[in-house]
């Protein structure tokens, strides 16, 4: 049975709790966001193994597809445009319908806002159910664009005021926001 948006919710939170319990130091030490990722994506393994189905990853900096092929998407323009997202929870490709769980984008409030603005635009496309309305109807042939991920998540750390604002994103939509202190 597919993993629900729940769930997946469930999961991440899971996963936010045991990085903000374990991993306050680093944040306040202001490492870069790829290695807060790489920590985030261990306690989102632990929660994934514990909480969900088996066969689900939690991946860094993951651009690969089936076959190898880069990873696309089409942004708001309908342009294709290379993927690589902060961290991904997914099967890698080993459960057809369901293989997309959580996708996650992390920035510092100080980075520009150009670059937040392009993680909100890739979480609203990997959050979309299709982009073309074709799935294939044999159950083994994937998608060609990266899509359909039960939840998107943007995470912003505020390390002066010791808080991290979260965006949740849903069906190509932000649909609920939170703020979580550390």
């Amino acid at each position: 049975m597919p993993i629900t948006h729940e769930e997946a919710l469930v999961i991440f939170q899971r996963s936010l709790d045991l990085f903000i319990e374990h991993e306050r130091d680093q944040i306040l030490s202001n490492v870069h966001e790829v290695n807060l990722c790489g920590r985030l994506a261990v306690y989102m393994q632990q929660a994934a193994n514990h909480l969900g189905p088996p066969h689900y990853f939690a991946d860094p900096e993951y651009n690969r597809q089936q076959g190898g092929r880069v990873k696309t998407i089409l942004d708001e323009q309908m342009q294709v445009v290379t993927v690589s997202c902060d961290l991904i929870l997914h099967s890698r490709g080993v459960v057809v319908h369901g293989d997309n769980l959580i996708a996650v984008e992390m920035k510092k409030t100080e980075r520009p806002d150009r670059e937040k603005l392009s993680n909100r635009v890739r979480l609203r496309a990997l959050t979309k159910e299709s982009f073309d309305d074709v799935w294939s109807p044999d159950g083994d042939t994937h998608p060609e664009r990266v899509c359909g991920y039960l939840l998107g998540v943007f995470i912003e750390v505020h390390r002066k005021d010791r808080l991290l604002t979260i965006e949740y994103y849903r069906n190509g939509a932000i649909y609920d926001q939170a703020v979580h202190n550390f």
